[in-house]
């Protein structure tokens, strides 16, 4: 077997792009903007040993945007032959001519462009042969099947590899790109005593292979928490402390970043409308992103419009600076662009003391509910109202109990924010939030 087909150099895509402002220009356009991409990647899976899957994933495609004073139109190609981009910038310029005038549509403020591209180590590629994902892939499962003899089957094991290359232009004379890579190991396992099965999972995910959790770690782990959920409960309904484990936790302050968006401000459809210099957390809770970490997963030198990234403190003692913006939803709010078309870019969740180690975590939840799984999509940007499926362990005077599923998380955004009560210092860094696990004073369990 081969592998898959190296991206396109930066260099084919910067003349994409060039070529595509150049043919906007030629049709009159006022101003144009454009990005072309090439990625490719490779996963397989396997289960119970034999291979379930091996996929090769290879795109490509170019975006065009157009303006005509405040006119715009977009049209996008999969195929980057030049006959194909002067086609693209064709018909993006043919809508444009049949759109209504937005006073608010245009390019980024040019003083808002990145002027320097710095290097933040994000290409990392793993030549990987399906044969050698194929035997990883093994090993995981293998790992994780003998944890215990009560691992009696398998969801199976995942290895993939991704790298992505892309180049932006527009026509105030930016024209920039980079290369970044994803490699993942995944693992989910199932736990059998009797009728009772629980399954649960593991994954490591990095931009440098070399820095993945080693495959046979991952599937132990995932063995070892299908194996710990042996044995749930269901609770009767009560309010009580909820804690979230910390890969769990991120999916909280995601929301509150939807709510500070620029999109759900200026729609007025967020629970935290107008809440720039509101204390939406208790005092010692701290928010700052950092576009710029070496090979962090959500690192970026710019934005998708251009626009520099920068350090920026989000919430400063619990209090919230600012808005989440790129430059169409700025002008909306009669603002300035936060460098964060496309979302941010590595946002870190702390605490003044840095945060709780596990056992003093534990202690101060007391006794309450660790939630280490979420179902479900019950979440109301506009009203901030939080109804999940959640499951995980029962904690008593500061230790785990026993496992827990079944049950219903509910309660509201805002109050839930404000009633923080401390963070563990367990700060998981797969993804772009980093926090730790969040304790949550008071919210209802609904079960039985």
């Amino acid at each position: 077997m081969q592998t898959a087909v190296t991206p396109a150099p930066s260099g084919q895509l910067e003349d994409i792009t060039s070529l595509a402002l150049a043919q906007a220009r030629r049709h009159g356009a006022s101003a144009a903007e454009a990005d072309a991409s090439v990625s490719k990647g490779l996963s397989v899976s396997v289960r119970l040993g034999e291979v379930d899957t091996v996929e090769y994933q290879r795109d490509r495609g170019l975006g065009v945007t157009v303006y005509f004073g405040k006119r715009k139109g977009s049209a996008s190609t999969a195929d980057l032959t030049p006959a194909a981009v002067r086609e693209t910038v064709e018909k993006a310029c043919a809508i444009a001519r049949f759109t209504a005038e937005d006073p608010y549509a245009g390019l980024i403020e040019p003083e808002a462009l990145a002027r320097e591209i710095p290097d933040l180590d994000l290409d990392h590629a793993w030549d990987l042969p399906p044969e050698r994902a194929i035997e990883l892939a093994r090993e995981c499962e293998a790992a994780g099947l003998a944890v215990d003899a009560r691992i009696a089957n398998s969801e199976g094991a995942s290895v993939g590899t991704q790298r992505h290359s892309g180049v932006y232009g527009n026509s105030l004379g930016f024209l920039a790109g980079f290369s970044s890579t994803s490699h993942s190991v995944s693992a989910s396992l199932i736990a059998q005593a009797g009728d009772d099965m629980q399954r649960d999972y593991w994954y490591s995910v990095a931009r440098d292979p070399q820095e993945l959790q080693a495959v046979t770690a991952v599937g132990r782990i995932a063995g070892e928490r299908a194996l710990a959920r042996l044995g749930a409960r269901k609770l009767s309904t009560r309010k009580a402390p909820v804690a979230y484990s910390s890969d769990l936790a991120r999916g909280l302050f995601g929301h509150f970043i939807g709510a500070i968006s620029g999109p759900s401000q200026y729609r007025k459809s967020s629970f935290l409308l107008n809440a720039a210099g509101e204390q939406v957390f208790p005092a010692f809770l701290q928010m700052q992103e950092r576009p710029h970490i070496l090979k962090a997963l959500a690192s970026a030198p710019f934005d998708h419009e251009g626009a520099a990234t920068h350090d920026r403190e989000l919430v400063k003692n619990g209090v919230v600076g600012g808005y989440v913006l790129g430059s169409y939803s700025a002008r909306r709010l009669g603002l300035k662009t936060t460098g964060n078309a496309g979302g941010l870019h590595n946002l870190l969740v702390s605490s003044h003391d840095g945060g709780l180690g596990w056992d003093a975590f534990l202690k101060q939840l007391g006794t309450g509910m660790l939630v280490t799984e979420l179902m479900g999509q019950g979440v109301n940007g506009v009203t901030g109202d939080y109804s999940r499926g959640a499951s995980g362990f029962w904690v008593e005077n500061g230790a785990i109990a026993y496992p827990v599923h079944e049950i219903t998380i509910a309660g509201n955004l805002k109050p839930m924010y404000r009633d923080i009560i401390a963070l563990g210092s367990d700060v998981d860094a797969r993804g772009g939030i980093r926090v730790g696990s969040v304790l949550i004073g008071e919210m209802t369990i609904a079960g039985e």
